[in-house]
């Protein structure tokens, strides 16, 4: 009864799926018939939305009250190759959050840029359920099965407008996707040669025993380097970045919005418990001839490139995509610092719950600036924004300095974190240099502000039309009351994430 208990949020939202499914296949002919065919579709759409977001609301609070009532359970439930521990239970509660505002966002755009295909928000769900399954992962099986889960469907959003530059899109994200997915299978396989075993409990109690049984360490080694370079590519870290800009700037914002938010957090859910169940060997965890030394040089590549080619776009959305990349570097930083600071888990944490919400309010803000025909995706349709529509571009500030790490926001806590456990674990120069990039990203974000504020549409330029929209609004106030709550109480934040250990795989 415990597990049965235990798998609630996964029951939840499966269920509201599969009803969200059946209602969708038996819904016939428009909504509104005195209002015609579109006004019927977008009906339909903005109904899937509100029921998909409801359905991934509903997983959030049970997941938060699972992992809460986490302390009174003997131990953590295990279930075949899935551990249900407290930190499992924050990350899920974390990507129904995201998925939940994703949707309401997918319902505005869609039904505004008159793409009536309803299956996105059905593909939305079920790739979140294979993100669930992702950060609960406790084998190697059930995470290759769980990722694949989570991007077959997401290469089909990104498709979903069948315009030639989302088609492209879709097509290099699915290529790089498969070729990632491969090194991760293909690390796995070396695993299983070198263990024996696929369960992460198994494959660390052999990595403990390295040097005194008949453990391959070249086996070892190559399967630990492939794994986490497949990790790497979906966390969109240098050099594994390539499909990152191109997909998000093709895609349907909406789209945008969960690959930048839920397969992110979802990434950084998996490169934790993957590092600290399986890889907490300190001898791995050493500068000279561990994963850290590797992680903290990616970290810095990841920054440094993405921060300086993000400065010089002219599309907001691509921007946008560029900077999404260095705050994977930021993350890295307390990743490296995981070996030498008892607060790096927690401040990782942190770090990512600050930037999907900051993120999927910029996305957010993006969509409401332009209507159909009329959207904003370069600097110059932000134009003005400032006198024309103060309230969208206060919503806008408020996002964008929230990444840029400006206080009282969720991202300055978020990034002061990260800095501290790098000082923690002595990594000072890794805290610099990230510091140093934080400066250098100010340059973009603050144009942004600039340009809503202090500069006015060209002359015979057309500028982008706000849409209204109350599925908009709703997500928009959520993530900005988000951003401002973890700015200002981020202790409170923290303290209970340091009580969200793993509680390590059971088999």
């Amino acid at each position: 009864m415990n597990q049965f208990i235990s798998l609630s949020p996964f029951w939840i939202v499966a269920l509201g799926l599969l009803l969200l499914m059946l209602s969708d296949s038996f819904a016939s002919g428009p909504a509104s018939p005195s209002g015609g065919a579109e006004v019927g579709k977008a009906e339909r759409t903005i109904g899937l939305s509100i029921g998909t977001a409801v359905v991934m609301f509903a997983g959030a609070c049970f997941a938060l009250a699972m992992g809460l009532s986490q302390s009174s359970f003997a131990h953590t439930v295990g279930i075949a190759q899935i551990t249900l521990d407290s930190f499992a239970y924050f990350f899920i509660c974390v990507l129904c959050v995201l998925s939940g505002l994703a949707s309401l966002l997918g319902g505005a755009y869609l039904s505004e840029h008159r793409i009536h295909h309803t299956e996105f928000f059905l593909l939305l769900g079920w790739s979140t359920l294979g993100a669930m399954a992702l950060v609960s992962a406790a084998d190697l099986i059930t995470l290759f099965v769980a990722l694949e889960t989570l991007s077959l469907g997401t290469y089909c959003m990104v498709g979903m407008r069948r315009t030639p530059r989302a088609m492209e899109a879709a097509l290099k994200y699915f290529l790089l996707g498969s070729f990632s997915s491969a090194l991760l299978l293909f690390g796995s396989a070396l695993l299983y040669g070198a263990t024996g075993h696929t369960d992460f409990a198994g494959i660390a109690e052999q990595i403990r025993h390295v040097g005194e049984g008949s453990l391959i360490v070249p086996l070892l080694v190559g399967g630990t380097v492939l794994l986490l370079a497949g990790l790497m590519f979906k966390i969109a870290a240098v050099p594994f970045h390539a499909w990152t800009p191109d997909a998000y700037e093709g895609a349907p914002t909406p789209a945008t919005v969960f690959m930048a938010a839920v397969v992110k957090t979802a990434a950084f859910g998996l490169l934790l418990r993957v590092l600290l169940v399986i890889l907490p060997d300190p001898r791995l965890m050493s500068w000279g001839v561990g994963w850290t030394g590797g992680i903290a040089t990616i970290s810095v590549i990841t920054m440094s490139v993405a921060n300086l080619i993000a400065s010089r776009q002219s599309s907001v959305k691509r921007m946008l995509a560029y900077s999404s990349i260095a705050h994977a570097g930021y993350a890295l930083i307390g990743v490296a610092s995981l070996g030498g600071s008892a607060d790096a888990q927690a401040s990782v944490s942190l770090y990512i719950v600050a930037y999907a919400i900051s993120t999927l309010g910029a996305f957010g803000t993006l969509i409401w600036a332009g209507s159909y025909q009329a959207e904003a995706v370069s600097y110059a349709d932000l134009a003005g924004l400032g006198r024309r529509k103060p309230a969208l571009a206060l919503a806008f500030s408020l996002f964008v300095l929230s990444l840029a790490g400006i206080p009282p926001t969720a991202g300055f806590f978020g990034k002061l974190t990260v800095f501290r456990a790098a000082v923690d674990a002595n990594l000072l120069g890794l805290a610099v240099i990230g510091l140093v990039n934080s400066v250098v990203a100010s340059y973009y974000y603050m144009k942004v502000i600039v340009v809503m504020y202090m500069q006015e549409p060209e002359e015979g330029a057309i500028p982008a039309r706000p849409l209204r929209s109350a599925l908009l609004g709703t997500a928009l106030v959520v993530a900005a009351l988000l951003v401002l709550v973890l700015g200002i109480f981020p202790e409170t934040i923290l303290n209970a994430l340091a009580h969200t250990p793993f509680a390590g795989p059971t088999s």
